[in-house]
């Protein structure tokens, strides 16, 4: 059960769900180029520094959270039950990831989802919880995880078997790719702001409460549901665009 302090910690879903809403609107925008109903370039300026700061901010909270559930299981007693619960949770996102994987695979063939934010999250669950009595600490492993991530992405390979671990052929195309380095550095510092900001599942800064104020509402509840709008999203605005712009848009795509 849920330590009833964990209710005014409304912040965390907030910005999980203003997370959301940026994948939804960078997603529109890559479906949009995709499709060709508009030219827009994702490889930089706004919509790429979009895709990047809508990643590092779902992996922030992602280690944020984690050190928030850490510290709920030692105060409840339930220290040695903690591991089961990753190992369980970090199964259930993995299935997911891998339906993922496959879905992508039959409906576009190249370019498909060999290791997504997804798979991602699935296994720094699992690599974060040895360290995550570190707290503080783990800032600086998460900066060495990120500038030996930026390296190897500039090493040239000609073989896949690392894609996860962030060494890929430069031929190598993902709609969502998102590798172990440098991208578990980012749930590390997550970690480490999380015992930085606060301690047994109270707030070591002071934040006024507007978590009933409308918008605020909305974004917390779409944080609280985040995995599912993932899930669903996609679906969601291909149909839109499909209901748009007719059947013959989609046809190029399989060519």
């Amino acid at each position: 059960m849920d330590d009833r302090r964990t209710v005014c910690l409304w912040e965390v879903d907030f910005l999980r769900g203003l997370a959301i809403v940026m994948m939804v609107i960078f997603h529109l925008a890559y479906d949009l180029d995709f499709f060709r109903i508009h030219e827009i370039d994702l490889s930089g300026g706004f919509w790429f520094y979009l895709a990047r700061f809508t990643a590092s901010l779902f992996l922030l909270l992602v280690g944020i959270s984690l050190t928030l559930s850490y510290s709920r299981a030692k105060l409840a007693g339930q220290r040695n039950q903690y591991p089961f619960r990753l190992l369980k949770r970090s199964l259930w996102i993995m299935s997911l990831a891998l339906g993922i994987t496959l879905v992508t695979y039959i409906v576009i063939g190249r370019g498909f989802i060999v290791f997504g934010i997804l798979h991602l999250i699935s296994i720094s669950i699992l690599l974060a919880y040895p360290l995550l009595r570190l707290g503080r600490m783990n800032l600086l492993l998460g900066l060495a995880a990120i500038l030996l991530g930026l390296y190897i992405q500039e090493l040239e390979v000609d073989f896949f078997w690392l894609i996860w671990l962030g060494l890929a052929p430069r031929s190598f195309t993902s709609l969502d790719y998102v590798p172990l380095l440098p991208w578990f550095g980012v749930v590390l510092m997550g970690m480490a702001g999380g015992a930085l900001l606060y301690k047994d599942l109270g707030r070591r800064f002071p934040l006024p409460d507007i978590s009933a104020w409308p918008p605020v509402r909305g974004l917390i509840f779409l944080g609280r549901n985040s995995l599912a709008i993932y899930i669903l999203h996609q679906p969601l605005l291909l149909g839109l665009i499909y209901l748009a712009e007719g059947p013959s848009l989609f046809s190029f795509a399989w060519k």
